[in-house]
């Protein structure tokens, strides 16, 4: 049996992952990985869900899904989403 001072102390030595604390995080962190985004892409994913709206990300990940079948499907992600984000400034300055 352990002694009280060596459960605290493995306690401790556990990293402890916080969760996202917005809704977006999450969905940056699903395309990340659906997508094998590389490291120096990351940040780029996260102010594209940041800015854009959800159901505008989700419209941009099901047509990278269905469309883009080999490559690299994140190249093809950004120029969906940089798309869909044109087309909401050309909506908003009318």
């Amino acid at each position: 049996m352990e002694s009280l001072s060596e459960i605290f102390a493995e306690q401790k030595n556990i990293k402890k992952i916080k969760p996202p604390a917005y809704s977006w995080q999450e969905l940056a962190l699903t395309i990340i990985k659906d997508l094998d985004v590389p490291d120096f892409k990351k940040s780029s994913v996260f102010k594209i869900c940041r800015d854009l709206s959800e159901n505008k990300i989700k419209i941009a990940l099901n047509d990278t899904k269905e469309l883009c079948k080999s490559g690299s499907k994140w190249q093809y992600f950004f120029k969906v989403a940089a798309d869909l984000k044109s087309k909401n400034k050309l909506k908003t300055n009318t």
